[in-house]
Parts: structure tokens; C-alpha cells; sequence
């Protein structure tokens, strides 16, 4: 129960949160009884079910192993970080980008023990890669989870109309890490650990995995919180406690303070003015936006004013790279690199990838759906 409250009075973010909401309620024209309207409880309920989940297939073993094994078998410090790169797009894409970078970035910290590999500008590509392999699916980041709740589309309709971006983004960054690792080889240790994991616990939580995003589709997200929450209740309680509770804390503040910000009395006009904008405004709006505030939060913000369109979704996923507020996945994995300098480092790659998203994405999405 320590750990519990210690990852809330940890938070930093959590708090920043809390004191902007409460600085902004004294200017906001509301009421107390909307603010519990104004979270997206369906999105809530969304995550506490991915969290539980991806931290039971975490905690069973599986993944820790895996990679350590894949690890062994590659000869190149290039051929690795192609593995750990593309791994990271292909994880985020069903355990959510901030959870494929709690699986990957620890063991790309372990590299330090078998290769002279330059783990921070790794861990800055896992980052962008977690970005873009996200964007995917409905349920590779929060942001994306909001849009697919407000929206119409079913589970697969929503990756048929982020496939092309996600195919452009995942391309050009396997391309850019070849040319930014060397072919220098891997040096191993003779006596390398091995991880023991939990067969069962892994093949039970994908199982309720598959069984989760069933749910979903036929709107039983509820039940579907429910029979997670007790499985663990029965087979792992300790993961209830391990689990990231204070995010989900985080998550319900977005929403609160997006409401608190959109009741203030000078930036509602303008605001109001968004829907009348081109394509092209939304398109910049959503990026720049998300620069300065984050993705998710654009994202409710936005939401209050244009539809959860494919537009509307390409452009604040874009929105995760450049600057390091852009997407809360890289405050995570540059927080877990315990390097100062990687905080720098973040931008040499990332600023540089977020102008190329937006040119490139830009001019595929006016090429699909224009011409």
C-alpha cells in the first residue's frame, strides 16, 4: 500500500494537473456537478483494463525473456537495434505505447552488459517508435482510445484508415536507424542471466486480451473491467497494487481541466471559432497544439469542437514527436534512461521527425482523400 501512495505523491505531472485545474476553476464559469460529466468514463474504464492486462503478460515473464533470448542471437549493434525498434512499433500497437516501453526500455538498459551500444539514442528511437506503431490501432494509445469511443468506426475501420500513415512513419524510421547504427558487433557474456516466467498467468492474460477488445466491439467494456478485475483478484492481487493506478488518476484530470479551460470566458470565443477553419488550420491546430499541451489533452480539447475524424486522428498522433510534451510516452521512456543528457539528445531526432510527419503526412492524406 506504500508503493500505492508513493506513485501518487511521485507524480509530478498528476500534480501539475491538479494545481492548474484548481487555478483555472477560480476563473471557469461551471458547476461542480459537470465535472464528473465531463470525463469520458468509457475511455477510463478502457484503460484500467489495458493497464491490468499488459501488466499481467509483464509480470508473467514472458516478454523479459523473449527479448533476453532474441538479444543472444543477434551479432550487430544494427541488426539489435532493428530488433528492439521494430519490436516497440509492433508492441504498442495491442499493449499501448506507454507499456511497450516499460517491456522494452529496461531491456535495452540491460545492453550496457553485452555491447558498447549507445543505449540513449536507442531509447530515444524505441520512443518514436512506440509513437508511431501506435497509432495504429484503437487501442495503441489513449488519445487514439478517446477517438475510437467517440467515433463510429468499428475496431478494424479505425486501423484501415491510420494504416497508411502508420506504414509511412514505421518505414522511414527502420530506414533512419540502419543509417543510424553502426555494423559493430554485439559482445555477449558467457554466463547470461535467464528469466524464469509464469506459462500460465501469460497464456490466461491473452486470453482475456483477446477476449477484452470482444467486448468492446459489442459495448461491454464494464463487464468486461469486471471479470478482468476479479480474475486478478483471484490469481494475482499483488498486480493490482503494482499497477500504475495515479495514471488513470491523470487521465480523469486531463478531462476535468480540458472542461475548466473551455468554460473560461475569454478562450471559449475563440475556441468556437476552430469549427469554422479549413482542413488545413485543424490539421496545424491539432500538431501545434499538441506541442504544447500534449496529444491526449488536444485531443479533449479538440473534441469539444470537431468531429473524431481521420483527420482529426493523423494529425494529433503526428503530434507525439517533436518537442518532448507532445506525447506523455516520451516523458516515460526518457524518465526510465536516468540520463540527463538524453534529454537534449530527445530533440536532435525527434524535432526533425515531427517536420517530416507533417510534410509527409500531409501530403498522403490529401493524396488519399482529395485527389
Amino acid at each position: 500500500m506504500g508503493s500505492l501512495l508513493r506513485t501518487f505523491l511521485h507524480d509530478r505531472f498528476l500534480q501539475a494537473l491538479l494545481v492548474l485545474g484548481l487555478i483555472i476553476s477560480v476563473f471557469a464559469d461551471f458547476h461542480y456537478r459537470q465535472l464528473a460529466l465531463a470525463v469520458n468514463w468509457k475511455t477510463i474504464i478502457t484503460l484500467a483494463c489495458l493497464l491490468l492486462l499488459t501488466k499481467g503478460i509483464e509480470s508473467s515473464g514472458y516478454f523479459d525473456l523473449l527479448g533476453r533470448r532474441c538479444i543472444l542471437h543477434f551479432r550487430t549493434q544494427r541488426a539489435l537495434a532493428l530488433l528492439m525498434v521494430a519490436a516497440s512499433a509492433l508492441l504498442s500497437t495491442f499493449l499501448s505505447n506507454d507499456v511497450a516501453l516499460f517491456i522494452t526500455v529496461p531491456l535495452t538498459l540491460t545492453l550496457r552488459k553485452f555491447t558498447q551500444l549507445p543505449v540513449n539514442r536507442l531509447i530515444i528511437f524505441e520512443a518514436l517508435a512506440v509513437n508511431a506503431g501506435s497509432l495504429l490501432t484503437p487501442i495503441g494509445n489513449p488519445q487514439n482510445i478517446l477517438l475510437w469511443s467517440q467515433g463510429r468506426q468499428g475496431f478494424f475501420q479505425f486501423i484501415w484508415q491510420m494504416l497508411p500513415l502508420a506504414a509511412l512513419l514505421i518505414t522511414s524510421l527502420l530506414l533512419l536507424t540502419f543509417f543510424s547504427f553502426s555494423k559493430q558487433p554485439v559482445k555477449r557474456q558467457q554466463n547470461s542471466e535467464t528469466s524464469e516466467w509464469q506459462k500460465a498467468l501469460f497464456i490466461q492474460c491473452a486470453t482475456l486480451y483477446v477476449l477484452f477488445v470482444i467486448a468492446l466491439e459489442l459495448d461491454l467494456a464494464v463487464y468486461a473491467l469486471l471479470v478482468v478485475a476479479l480474475f486478478f483478484l483471484w490469481r494475482a492481487p499483488r498486480i493490482l497494487l503494482l499497477l500504475d493506478w495515479s495514471l488513470l488518476v491523470v487521465f480523469i484530470l486531463m478531462f476535468i481541466d480540458v472542461l475548466l479551460l473551455t468554460r473560461l470566458p475569454l478562450l471559449t470565443p475563440i475556441l468556437q471559432q476552430v469549427t469554422h477553419w479549413g482542413q488545413t488550420g485543424h490539421y496545424l491546430l491539432a500538431i501545434g497544439l499538441s506541442q504544447i499541451i500534449s496529444n491526449v489533452p488536444a485531443t479533449i480539447l479538440l473534441l469539444n469542437f470537431l468531429p473524431a475524424s481521420t483527420l482529426l486522428a493523423w494529425s494529433v498522433n503526428i503530434g507525439g514527436f517533436g518537442f518532448l510534451p507532445g506525447s506523455l510516452a516520451n516523458l516515460i521512456a526518457l524518465r526510465m534512461a536516468r540520463d540527463r543528457s538524453i534529454w537534449w539528445q530527445f530533440h536532435l531526432f525527434s524535432i526533425p521527425a515531427l517536420l517530416f510527419s507533417l510534410f509527409a503526412g500531409g501530403c498522403l492524406f490529401f493524396l488519399i482523400n482529395v485527389v
